[in-house]
């Protein structure tokens, strides 16, 4: 089973297992990683999922969807490194993806 690394905004790190074709934000909520928030459930229409992913990981995603780039547009700290956790789906590829946690607010 792949794992994703999540990183809190102040550093702490956290690895969690999660299950081949489900999402990173699924991953998330389900091992209770906190500023995962995920209020749409997985839809792609809130951005409270929002993570900014590591540069070594960011090339091996899949490209992004036109409706996850306008929902990254009204998100807290957009970056070039930035995705929707809903939007990655977990593959034996992604084993050790590493995302920092953005804060809501």
């Amino acid at each position: 089973m792949p794992t994703v690394t999540f990183i809190q905004p102040d550093g702490t790190r956290e690895d969690v297992a999660a299950e081949l074709g489900y999402s990173v934000m699924e991953a998330a909520t389900l091992n209770g990683i906190r500023g995962i928030e995920a209020e749409c459930g997985g839809a792609c229409s809130c951005a409270t999922c929002h993570v900014h992913v590591d540069a070594e990981w960011f090339g091996r995603l899949p490209e992004m969807e036109p409706m996850e780039d306008a929902m990254l547009d009204a998100a807290n700290d957009r970056q070039a490194s930035s995705r929707l956790s809903c939007q990655l789906e977990m593959t034996e590829e992604l084993d050790g993806l590493t995302v920092t946690v953005v804060p809501p607010y």
